[in-house]
């Protein structure tokens, strides 16, 4: 339901201001029914029992989560759920999207959300076999939709967007090597 190529079938039915809010409801609706109808399946992967591990596992935990819901607000929380959008049509008001910004943890990494989704879903001082099938399909689904997220955005934003995808990591927020740069500079320099 995020690509382009569904919104513009999708808005025909429902209301482009609500395309947004209609899909994170509906999204809601389905991660409700897996997790009412999800069934324990038994096995122990690992067990920190040591009390610094398992604390420093549970503080890495509540860590992804708050990275999670901090980097909504970094970009437009509210634009992000789509109450923006409703919010200005019921003021009779155009919808602008937000502009593309680089705020606070999106300087480090392309993808703060994805990331406390990753670290809450892995961080666990007890892995069940259950609980692994969750994080590993779970990681699958961020991964492929993060190339299919940013193939949208290079298309709507171009070489602005390109050159954040270049200068700034997509998941771990590692430092870049400054001789890549230089590297990259020579070559074209060299065309």
């Amino acid at each position: 339901m995020a690509r382009p190529a569904f919104k513009e079938r999708w808005t025909r039915i429902v209301p482009k201001p609500a395309e947004r809010s209609t899909y994170v409801l509906m999204t809601s609706v389905v991660l409700a029914l897996l997790f009412w109808q999800w069934r324990p399946i038994p096995g122990l992967v690992w067990n920190i029992e040591d009390p610094v591990g398992n604390g420093l596992l549970q503080g890495l935990f509540w860590l992804g989560w708050v990275i999670l819901f901090a980097s909504t607000f970094m970009i437009d929380h509210f634009d992000l759920f789509g109450l923006r959008q409703v919010y200005l049509r019921l003021k009779g008001r155009p919808y602008r999207p937000v502009p593309f910004v680089q705020a606070a943890l999106y300087r480090f990494v392309r993808h703060p959300i994805m990331l406390g989704v990753l670290i809450g879903h892995w961080a666990t001082p007890s892995m069940s076999v259950g609980h692994l099938l969750f994080a590993a399909a779970t990681t699958a689904y961020v991964f492929v939709g993060i190339l299919l997220e940013e193939r949208d955005t290079r298309k709507a934003l171009g070489e602005n967007y390109e050159r954040y995808r270049r200068s700034t990591p997509m998941i771990v927020p590692l430092p870049r090597r400054k001789s890549q740069g230089i590297v990259e500079q020579g070559r074209q320099g060299s065309n």
